[in-house]
């Protein structure tokens, strides 16, 4: 990989991370126009990923923050609370990641066919997110942290957007859109920081291992981070506006090229 390849897909990670178009969806069809695939891909896509982690601690810093205090207070208060509702939500991907790692993995690299079957199944759940009309809540219950969680575990499959499917979800089960979208972006921090620690543990992260350069990982994670606080900040716009069924469209357009491109490859 190159370091033009890099910037490229740092800011590919970065702007779509938040956008409910997938991120491993556009990762996958970039690396597929440049010839970028095995170990490399999964390697860069860890590194990519965990920079947006990283841009969401920083724009929600503040919730954050708050999130951290009344933890340490040790009393059973509404931020322990939140807190246990994002613990929660993370048992779902926390099997698939322990137990289905290796067959999630198998889904990566193997040409565009998935990816733009789940880019429509993405366009669809927005598309039904927008047009339900649920009574809306006046906070994320248990029972619909642990739904969005199993939505989270689902959308580990390329093309299906993690933040598309999890927002869907919360709105169809009638939480308030602001409420939803930064639970979605809070309760994959962890997930994605476990993941990235345990393969620096494994030394996945050594350029002999993966076969990227510090330069190459650099630049990638530095893209995906800047690219990443300027998007995040400007979906939390986006869906107390209410504009997602744009990005439905999009979806289609994106998946019927992904499908036409691995049927003619």
């Amino acid at each position: 990989m190159t370091w033009l390849e890099s910037l490229i897909l740092g800011l590919v990670q970065g702007l779509t991370e938040y956008l409910p178009v997938s991120s491993s969806g556009h990762l996958e069809i970039a690396n597929a126009l440049f010839g970028i695939q095995g170990e490399e891909n999964l390697t860069f896509a860890v590194l990519v990923h965990t920079a947006t982690v990283c841009s969401t601690i920083v724009v929600l810093w503040k919730e954050v923050e708050i999130l951290f205090r009344g933890l340490f207070r040790f009393t059973w208060n509404s931020e322990t609370k939140y807190l246990a509702k994002i613990a929660l939500s993370m048992i779902p991907v926390g099997i698939v990641g322990l137990f289905l790692k290796d067959y999630v993995e198998s889904f990566f690299g193997n040409g565009l066919l998935l990816v733009g079957i789940m880019l429509l199944v993405t366009a669809a759940l927005l598309t039904f997110a927008y047009y339900a009309r649920p009574r809306v809540k006046e906070d994320i219950s248990y029972r619909d942290a642990f739904i969005i969680g199993l939505s989270q575990a689902v959308a580990v499959l390329p093309g299906l957007s993690r933040s598309g499917t999890t927002i869907a979800t919360g709105l169809m089960l009638g939480n308030k859109k602001e409420q939803v979208a930064r639970f979605s972006f809070l309760m994959v921090i962890i997930p994605i920081l476990g993941e990235a620690l345990l393969d620096l543990m494994k030394g996945g992260f050594s350029p002999a291992e993966s076969g990227l350069s510090i330069p190459v990982m650099i630049i990638g994670f530095l893209a995906a981070f800047v690219s990443g606080c300027l998007a995040c900040k400007w979906m939390l716009r986006l869906v107390n506006n209410g504009k997602l069924v744009y990005f439905a469209i999009y979806c289609v357009a994106m998946g019927a090229c992904a499908i036409i491109y691995s049927l003619v490859h």
